[in-house]
């Protein structure tokens, strides 16, 4: 997860998915999951913020619960002052 204070507006969230993580069905099915844990989260992260969340291969076997988790370990880790 990489993320850059930006300039005022909303905070934005950028997804990569690639081929590593499986076919197209499962890419889909871990951005899915992926963008409905950072909606949740939107609201934690500084206003104009630029955040890229990268789905490692691992993630494709990996249920909602446990992409929560890594997310949230991820962020405390980017959003530590």
């Amino acid at each position: 997860m990489l993320a850059q204070a930006g300039e005022a507006g909303p905070a934005r969230v950028g997804f990569v998915v690639n081929k590593a993580v499986g076919n197209a069905v499962l890419r889909n099915r871990v951005h899915r999951r992926l963008r409905a844990v950072m909606a949740t989260r939107l609201s934690d992260l500084p206003a104009g913020s630029l955040t890229v969340v990268r789905a490692l291969p691992s993630s494709a076997a990996a249920s909602y619960d446990e992409l929560a988790t890594d997310v949230d370990g991820a962020l405390g880790r980017v959003l530590r002052p």
